[in-house]
């Protein structure tokens, strides 16, 4: 067994920050349209719109985040987005108090997070290839998936019987202080960090604003697996609302086992995540993007056959497992195929083109896929989206990407 690669301590203090945002997001999973559902009583058409308009609203406020990210230092602009998340969480607790929460304000806080989401995931990207040594990207990028995976696993449970036992916005605050914690974390890493290339002071040229997907399109590695991903990333997150409306509410699921059907599977990004290095090294990265990828999109369509009772439970966390283990283990994989093949000076712009575009299309196929639940029902909706993604694997690459377009060599400070 091949023994556990050391990264340092700055990628320690980098790892546990984000190990306690996701562990509280993993206690808020599903959060806001739970609240949705339980406390304002909202339809599938509701429930969809908060899943999809504040993504994409925030997804719209990222694109000029992005150059103005790139040519910052990264753990400032870490902190500030973690701080902003939290104070935007913050408020859905206080509205709850003085029973003025309604879902204009959920739309608004949606926005607010998923616009920092994207800002920090692009300065995290950028400072951790600037971190970590090329050949322990892979290592670095598969404890970030297990940590995310491991955390849902944890938190939806806990967050279920935490809304039975204190009420329907207590995970929430798990959430917000996690953002607060993960800043402190962030705050605690030493050392000094490199300045970028351009100060950014005066205005942002209007180009700058879509050099990321100058990059990714042109890249014809990058190009076909942001294509995918688009796609099944976006069908795969459509379903959760659709999901949560006939598992609560057709179905007559109690929230716990709802915070169930989701976080037992979720063990399986575990094992994927663990996988992927010794699973690149036997059968290289264009084996793992093909088939892994084609394997990641194939169960969906079962989504459409839960029942009620045991068996419906069964087999939503059959599905789930399924997905998961494919996608922990793909997940990684290209993660690290991206930023080894994005030049350091724009790392954090086409990790924010490559966010905002996949948050598009979760948007929109999530507002569609609702829009159709409402007309249809959800189960209509989820055989769907099972049957659309499976056009899924014809975007991915045909030939090795990685034969395609070497990496540029670094010109950065380590």
């Amino acid at each position: 067994m091949v023994g556990r690669r050391r990264l340092g301590r700055r990628f320690g203090w980098l790892w546990a920050s984000y190990a306690m945002s996701a562990y509280g997001s993993g206690l808020g999973f599903g959060a806001l349209p739970l609240i949705a559902v339980l406390v304002l009583h909202a339809g599938p058409a509701e429930v969809s719109a908060l899943s999809a308009v504040g993504p994409a609203v925030g997804a719209l406020i990222a694109v000029p985040l992005a150059p103005w990210v790139e040519f910052r230092r990264k753990r400032p602009v870490m902190i500030m987005m973690d701080l902003a998340r939290f104070a935007a969480m913050a408020t859905i607790p206080v509205a709850y108090a003085f029973g003025r929460l309604g879902l204009v304000q959920l739309l608004v806080v949606s926005a607010v997070v998923a616009a920092a989401r994207i800002a920090f995931n692009a300065a995290s990207g950028a400072y951790l290839k600037a971190l970590v040594p090329p050949d322990d990207l892979l290592s670095a990028n598969a404890r970030f998936e297990s940590t995310n995976w491991s955390s849902i696993a944890v938190g939806p449970p806990l967050g279920g019987a935490a809304i039975g036992l204190f009420g329907p916005v207590t995970t929430v605050v798990a959430d917000a202080l996690s953002y607060l914690l993960s800043a402190l974390g962030i705050t605690a890493i030493r050392g000094q960090e490199a300045a970028p290339r351009t100060t950014g002071r005066g205005p942002i040229r209007a180009g700058a604003l879509f050099e990321g997907w100058r990059h990714i399109m042109g890249h014809p590695g990058l190009r076909p697996l942001y294509l995918n991903q688009m796609l099944v990333a976006g069908l795969i997150m459509a379903t959760e609302p659709l999901l949560a409306v006939l598992l609560l509410r057709q179905l007559g699921f109690p929230p716990w086992q709802y915070g169930l059907a989701f976080a037992v599977p979720c063990l399986g990004g575990l094992i994927g995540s663990r996988l992927a290095r010794r699973v690149v090294a036997r059968f290289g990265r264009h084996r793992v993007f093909r088939t892994v990828g084609t394997l990641r999109a194939v169960w969906l369509i079962g989504l459409a056959f839960v029942g009620p009772g045991v068996i419906g439970l069964v087999t939503v966390m059959a599905v789930q497992l399924a997905i998961i283990i494919n996608m922990s283990l793909y997940s990684p994989v290209l993660a690290t195929y991206r930023l080894e093949h994005t030049p350091e000076h724009l790392v954090a712009r086409t990790l924010t083109a490559w966010s905002i575009g996949q948050q598009a299309s979760i948007a929109v196929l999530t507002a569609l896929a609702g829009l159709l639940a409402d007309v249809t029902g959800p189960r209509t909706a989820l055989t769907v989206a099972g049957l659309l993604i499976l056009a899924g694997p014809l975007l991915l690459p045909r030939q090795d990407p990685t034969s395609q377009h070497e990496p540029e060599p670094s010109r950065g400070h380590s």
